[in-house]
């Protein structure tokens, strides 16, 4: 099953459809999806190794503008939804400390979460709920989102050949380690916050 997923993608990754797939995966995986971009943006380099720079790009700038709706949700929707579970909890002072603090540090921790596996959504839904400085949040969602997503087309770009056939020599064990990053992520998410 996976063998024919991973055929398919790479199928998707070279038809006229493919930046647009991308963009909108990149765009909704910044505020809800759980799946990152990465599964889409890996096979169209390394269908089109040429247009690794533009396909970078496509990812980025619609990753980017998610964050943005990420943002809207948490600052939109906190006062009806959060606010209310915080009081009935008798948590609120300790969110307000909590908000202070992360106000103070959530420019790296953003910058973290844009570069690694980490779920960059929580992060850009949290930054609304806090009201992270906007022109702090969207500097390190760019260059954050840019790195990550720059580096690994470069490297695709510039190791194509045996990265593809390591990629589907081992397709097995590298989606285990994805899911343990992406469900290692969300459990340290769960711990740090």
């Amino acid at each position: 099953m996976l063998r024919r997923l991973y055929d398919w993608v790479m199928s998707l990754a070279a038809t006229r459809h493919a930046e647009r797939a991308l963009a909108a995966i990149s765009f909704i995986e910044s505020s809800i999806f759980p799946i990152p971009p990465d599964v889409l943006l890996i096979p169209m380099v390394i269908a089109e190794r040429a247009k690794w720079f533009r396909i970078a790009l496509v990812c980025t700038i619609a990753s980017v503008l998610g964050a943005f709706l990420g943002y809207a949700i948490g600052a939109l929707f906190f006062d009806l939804v959060g606010r209310p579970i915080l009081e009935l909890y008798g948590k609120a002072d300790a969110f307000a400390e909590l908000t202070a603090r992360y106000n103070a540090w959530g420019g790296w921790a953003v910058l973290f979460a844009a570069m690694t596996p980490f779920p960059y959504k929580v992060l850009t839904i949290f930054s609304g709920v806090t009201g992270l400085n906007l022109v702090t949040f969207t500097v390190v969602s760019i260059v954050g989102r840019g790195a990550r997503f720059f580096l690994v087309a470069w490297l695709l770009n510039r190791y194509g050949a045996p990265i593809k056939g390591f990629i589907e020599n081992n397709l097995g064990m590298l989606f285990t380690l994805f899911m343990v990053l992406l469900i290692g992520g969300f459990v340290a998410l769960r711990y740090l916050m």
